[in-house]
């Protein structure tokens, strides 16, 4: 039987539940592009090739979509704080397995451990503060969440390179254990829950389904173009067919396919965030690896350089959640995308003596492009749904952004395996890793053209109020 939220409406303190899921959306975004820049510095320490490299971020990236929508299913039957909590407590303590790691195999694994907790985290912050909001405050409330993401993406760089050039890579982990210890303090302190329960039957065997299905497709395009690669592929795309089979039959399922069939601009709004983050998550990625290795900047430098485009997020983000209140989301959702080709367009044509000044030139305007985007298109996802869908609503758009930040890894590494193949980067490699550089920003920008269509194509988005 499900709990009424107005009844308890007293009792729930909106700012405290504000102020959690800020920091904890500020954490892992955070982590992600601190460890970016710190990639090179573990690679001399473990003797990792490229790819290798690329499953540091990947293996967090991958265990966080397998899990957030099981997450977001299992925190509409049982409530989101009872999936909340101890999804924040395995990300504290994986940081620090993490920081205690002997080689790159032990801090993959524990980057696995990360993702799960980072997927119980963020299959429930944006539905618990969409449910403890009302539909007139919700897109500001929404723009300050994604604000404290960009911010943890413009402070990784720059914290990053400061505490890998100062301490090595392994205080990155350590700085973010006292923010995580705070965090757990204060849901310690607000024990009530947060939004309505509804008792329901948990799909486990479709949740192995689809978990099955993303890691053989992003395992496959990281071995490419090996006939292995291929084969994992096919076998994820058959998974895939099962798993939407299965969806639309059982009675509970743990992602309503239907939902997608039946509400369009739920259905492209998601899409338009896959393509937007297939795009552009890379970047980073890419551009540190760039600016260390062809540019020869030390980590400290090279994440000065990588803060513009987190930092221009950080600061428009709010005002593009209250503009998209106001104005219709899609349209400056749509928008924000076609910035975001520009950007994507002036590094893909990037060179060995390209001025630093037009790098940051390119971020600052992806800034604004994804800055835009985010808000509006989440604004538009989570009011587009009924409250008691809010959770998996949360999970489906964290998924949708988890699994275009891991295609988006798995074209950089496809293309790495392609061009590079499975070697340590040397100065001998500089030229194939430039080239691997101009191919993925040329195709993620032809990507985003794509995406503009789609963010389109959703048509209006005026919400229910109440």
């Amino acid at each position: 039987m499900s709990v009424p939220l107005s009844s308890r409406s007293t009792s729930i303190d909106r700012r405290c539940i504000l102020v959690i899921a800020t920091l904890a959306s500020f954490l892992t975004p955070f982590m992600s592009s601190s460890i970016n820049i710190a990639l090179p510095a573990i690679g001399s320490e473990f003797g990792a090739d490229a790819v290798l490299l690329g499953w540091i971020p990947t293996s967090f990236i991958l265990a966080s979509a397998m899990f957030m929508i099981p997450m977001g299913r299992l925190a509409d039957i049982h409530g989101m704080r009872r999936i909340f909590f101890p999804g924040f407590v395995i990300f504290t303590i994986a940081t620090l397995l993490c920081a205690l790691s002997d080689s790159t195999s032990m801090l993959i694994a524990f980057r696995l451990v990360q993702g799960i907790g980072s997927a119980m985290i963020f299959s429930t912050a944006v539905a618990a503060l969409t449910a403890v909001y009302p539909p007139g405050e919700r897109g500001r409330v929404l723009g300050i969440n994604v604000a404290s993401v960009y911010i943890g993406l413009a402070m990784g760089p720059v914290l990053g390179g400061v505490l890998t050039h100062a301490f090595g890579w392994r205080s990155i982990f350590l700085s973010v254990i006292p923010l995580g210890a705070i965090v757990i303090l204060l849901l310690l302190k607000n024990r009530d829950e947060w939004t309505e329960t509804h008792p329901d039957h948990f799909d486990l065997t479709g949740s192995i389904v689809y978990g099955l299905m993303l890691l053989s497709l992003m395992y496959g395009l990281s071995v490419l173009p090996q006939a292995a690669g291929w084969a994992y592929i096919l076998f994820g795309i058959f998974m895939l067919a099962l798993f939407i089979r299965r969806e639309m039959r059982v009675e509970s399922p743990v992602l309503r396919v239907r939902l997608f069939l039946e509400n369009h601009v739920f259905a492209f709004s998601n899409l338009a965030a896959l393509i937007n983050y297939s795009a552009t998550f890379a970047v980073s990625f890419l551009l540190s690896l760039y600016l260390q290795y062809n540019k020869g900047l030390d980590p400290q430098t090279a994440g000065l350089i990588l803060v513009a485009q987190p930092f221009v997020q950080a600061v428009l983000s709010p005002a593009a959640g209250r503009i998209s209140d106001r104005i219709e989301p899609g349209i400056v959702a749509s928008a924000g995308m076609g910035v975001t080709v520009i950007g994507l367009v002036m590094l893909a044509l990037l060179t060995e003596e390209t001025p630093l000044v037009f790098i940051v030139g390119a971020l600052a305007v992806l800034g604004l492009g994804f800055a835009l985007f985010s808000s509006p298109n989440t604004n538009a996802i989570m009011s587009s749904v009924d409250r008691h869908f809010l959770g998996v609503a949360s999970a489906t758009l964290g998924t949708t952004r988890q699994v275009g930040m891991m295609l988006s890894l798995g074209i950089a590494m496809m293309i790495f395996s392609v061009i590079i193949g499975r070697v340590q980067i040397t100065p001998a490699y500089h030229a194939q890793l430039l080239s691997s550089v101009q191919i993925a920003f040329a195709l993620f920008a032809a990507l985003c053209v794509a995406g503009i269509y789609f963010s389109l194509a959703r048509g209006r988005v005026r919400r229910e109020e109440g």
